[in-house]
């Protein structure tokens, strides 16, 4: 199984609770985690501010649990929307959005679930986990999302910490999967204390209750989040990729024919 993340982390003001959750994210075994910076228009905070550091975290990172190396950090831009406009800001020359690795939404209603999976270029579309969705997630929405790259991110903090939350995001995540088979799903613990983080061999147990397969459950804590942050680094760069094809020899070529005749590499755009 690849390396484990967590794209989760909500940043706090305060580095030392942010400190505590990292390094309780590296015991546990995670590789990779995003610190998660939340726009919430209704709250009137839409200012983007650039993403803190790591070295601004820590001298020596913490490392990983059962290997060799240290944690990877990453920052994560979640807008939560209830109207198209708010949108805008993804498309904005603000120059600390540049320094975002990972583009996320949290859509309030049909509508902005729609234009998120079909339209906006981001890498993560959110799923309410702590009320009833107030609209019906429909296929051909879905479709496009998974079709374009991009994943759907179920929390679990929400059903361990009250017995309502747990059954919102069971059946708000029930609701999902009947759409997506399973595909394109990402569970992060969005926790504000390490007491709440659990191991990801335990949050892929969890998945299984929200109607993953084994093997989709382990995905979501795995390399789900591998492909939402190679979709990431695609989106900043926008970089294609150039395949080189031989092509086959006829039989009535042989050694003997001119070299300025002979098949050359085709390139596939």
């Amino acid at each position: 199984m690849a390396g484990f993340v967590d794209l989760n982390i909500p940043h706090s003001l305060e580095k030392e609770s942010l400190r505590k959750l990292v390094e309780a994210a590296a015991h546990l075994g995670y590789s990779t985690v995003a610190i998660n910076y939340v726009i919430d228009y209704e709250e009137k905070k839409k200012e983007v501010v650039k993403p803190i550091s790591s070295s601004e975290l820590f001298t020596s990172l913490p490392m990983v649990q059962g290997k060799s190396k240290p944690i990877k950090i990453l920052s994560r831009l979640t807008l939560v929307v209830s109207d198209p406009s708010h949108c805008n800001i993804l498309r904005a020359t603000s120059t600390n959005i540049k320094f975002y690795d990972i583009f996320a939404v949290f859509p309030k209603n049909g509508k902005l679930f729609h234009v998120a999976c079909t339209t906006l270029d981001v890498d993560l579309v959110c799923i309410n986990v702590t009320e009833k969705l107030p609209f019906y997630i429909k296929r051909p929405s879905v479709n496009v999302a998974i079709d374009r790259g991009i994943y759907f991110e179920l929390v679990y903090v929400p059903a361990i910490k009250d017995s309502t939350m747990r059954r919102y995001t069971i059946s708000n995540a029930l609701s999902l999967m009947q759409i997506c088979r399973g595909k394109n799903i990402v569970l992060s613990s969005a926790a504000e204390k390490p007491l709440q983080m659990r191991g990801p061999y335990d949050v892929a147990n969890l998945g299984w209750l929200f109607g993953l397969s084994e093997s989709n459950a382990k995905a979501a804590v795995s390399t789900n989040g591998r492909a939402v942050l190679l979709h990431g680094e695609a989106r900043k760069t926008a970089c294609g990729v150039v395949h080189t094809v031989k092509k086959p020899r006829t039989p009535d070529e042989d050694d003997s024919t001119p070299a300025t005749k002979r098949p050359k590499w085709h390139c596939d755009e």
